[in-house]
């Protein structure tokens, strides 16, 4: 694989792997990485020119930083309590978690003077085969020779490179999944089991170690 072009939320790379692997991956990375994105909206005051139902519908879109271990139970609360006369923007919402905001600073609202706009509102997390606002790109590719030339366009949610490396995390989930049920390989929990208890072994054995030193 070698990396060719790279700007801001896209890039190119050239990879020698086969049409279909190629059509899986960008599959893959268009329906099933999980990304963040406002699900529910409550409005406390909006004298602003816009219906709730029409800023709720851009707040769904705005594009929000998805670091790559969020769990799925994550709900981060973003809110906004903004006076006019100014343009509202998403950069002045503030998040519940330090560590994720929206990434890019997209107006939502103009408001004039006297008005008013406050709400809260929940991200969650979900996948593109879900709903559109939560894809974290767009991939394709095409034919270079006897290899093939990778174009992907982040959402911005994470770095374009990312978005195919969540992707093939998402197929050997699903692969070692068909295995485990296929039973070709060990369960999963039993396998964490595995790993966990010969930890706590080298762990005790560098504790003792220490103890006869001491």
């Amino acid at each position: 694989m070698k990396l060719d072009k790279k700007h801001e939320n896209r890039m190119e790379f050239i990879a020698d792997v086969s049409t279909s692997f190629a059509n899986m991956v960008r599959r893959y990375s268009i329906s099933r990485v999980p990304v963040l994105a406002i699900d529910q909206v409550t409005f406390y005051d909006n004298s602003s020119p816009l219906w709730d139902e029409y800023i709720a519908h851009r707040l769904g879109l705005l594009p929000i930083t998805t670091p790559e271990k969020t769990p799925e139970s994550a709900e981060i609360v973003f809110s906004l309590d903004a006076e006019g006369p100014k343009t509202v923007y998403s950069s002045e919402m503030k998040s519940s978690d330090k560590d994720i905001k929206v990434a890019k600073s997209i107006p939502i609202a103009t408001l004039g003077p006297n008005q008013h706009l406050r709400f809260e509102s929940k991200a969650i997390l979900g996948i593109g085969r879900k709903h559109a606002k939560f894809q974290a790109g767009i991939v394709s590719y095409g034919k270079e020779g006897d290899s093939l030339r990778f174009m992907v366009e982040s959402c911005c949610q994470m770095e374009p490179a990312e978005v195919i490396g969540r992707a093939c995390d998402v197929i050997i989930d699903d692969i070692e999944a068909v295995e485990e049920a296929l039973g070709k390989k060990p369960a999963k929990k039993a396998k964490k089991a595995k790993k966990t208890e010969e930890k706590e072994e080298k762990e005790e054995k560098k504790a003792k170690k220490k103890e006869k030193e001491d």
